[in-house]
């Protein structure tokens, strides 16, 4: 393939907690690689995904959502991640609310401001506006706020708008050759995904407190020719916190099990036999060593 009619960058998916990103980086992949849940805070890594199509290769980077106020040192890490995502990147797509803008919003604007690549702001969920022209002041005062920005409205659940978004990405895309093969979806392990996909179902299966103090740690991943065998430890804080994770005569924990079983056996394209159990790991989330030794590295 001719190098200079190749075009390959990366293309960073910054925005507050819950606005949507990881949404609109499945949607855009066509396939599903980063957890999403109505709580806030779900992503808690960068998040690498690969699309390539013809003589492009676009590298969409998935950013835990960037927030104030909160002091751990997992909430520490992930706002590092994601400021160091918009530093390093060729387009920065800036998702925002169809109408809500907050104070964190504030915030994620003041580091794309400083960016020097170009910016695409994605104004997300206009499928749940019943008039569109009640965007329009929307729309005006982001041009006002970040006047060098390419805007567009789409809805990354409904699939609205997204090739136009992928268009303008592309567009401003430098020439290179690519860095991945073409079937190439990410650049994470299995054993990544997989801790993820459990994460998942404990974020969308109980209350607020649980999921933000527990972490997962896959222990065993085996494959042979007939089966794929996973057994994974899920860290939490406190007792109670293991308690609620179990589930009256284990139903919880086997409920989340089930899921993410069929979740995985859609991943691997393989019968997948898992195996949870609960681990109490006290102080994990504000212990920068514990962080580490999980995977939350820089």
């Amino acid at each position: 393939m001719n190098s200079e009619k190749q075009k390959t960058g990366y293309i960073a998916i910054v925005g507050r907690p819950n606005v949507g990103k990881s949404t609109l980086l499945n949607h855009l992949l066509e396939q599903k690689i980063s957890i999403t849940s109505r709580k806030p805070q779900t992503t808690r890594n960068n998040v690498l995904g690969i699309k390539t199509l013809g003589d492009v290769q676009m590298l969409f980077v998935d950013t835990p959502g960037i927030h104030k106020g909160q002091q751990k040192a997992i909430n520490r890490y992930m706002n590092r991640s994601a400021s160091s995502a918009i530093k390093d990147v060729d387009v920065v797509i800036f998702v925002v609310d169809k109408k809500l803008w907050t104070e964190e919003d504030d915030w994620v604007l003041e580091q794309v401001a400083r960016c020097e690549c170009p910016v695409i702001i994605a104004v997300n969920k206009v499928d749940q506006l019943a008039d569109k022209n009640e965007i329009l002041p929307h729309l005006q005062s982001l041009s006002e706020r970040l006047p060098s920005a390419d805007i567009v409205p789409v809805s990354a659940l409904k699939n609205q708008n997204l090739d136009s978004l992928e268009a303008l990405a592309v567009k401003k895309l430098p020439h290179g050759e690519h860095f991945y093969p073409e079937d190439q979806i990410t650049d994470k392990n299995s054993r990544f995904l997989a801790a993820e996909i459990v994460r998942e179902k404990i974020t969308r299966q109980l209350g607020d407190e649980v999921p933000y103090q527990c972490a997962v740690e896959i222990e065993e991943f085996v494959e042979d020719a007939r089966l794929l065998t996973i057994s994974a430890a899920i860290l939490v804080e406190r007792d109670g916190q293991k308690k609620m994770l179990i589930g009256e005569k284990g139903e919880k924990i086997k409920q989340i099990g089930q899921q993410a079983r069929l979740d995985m056996e859609k991943l691997f394209d393989s019968k997948v036999m898992l195996n949870l159990w609960v681990k109490i790991k006290r102080g994990w989330s504000n212990d920068e060593r514990a962080l580490r030794s999980l995977g939350f590295d820089d």
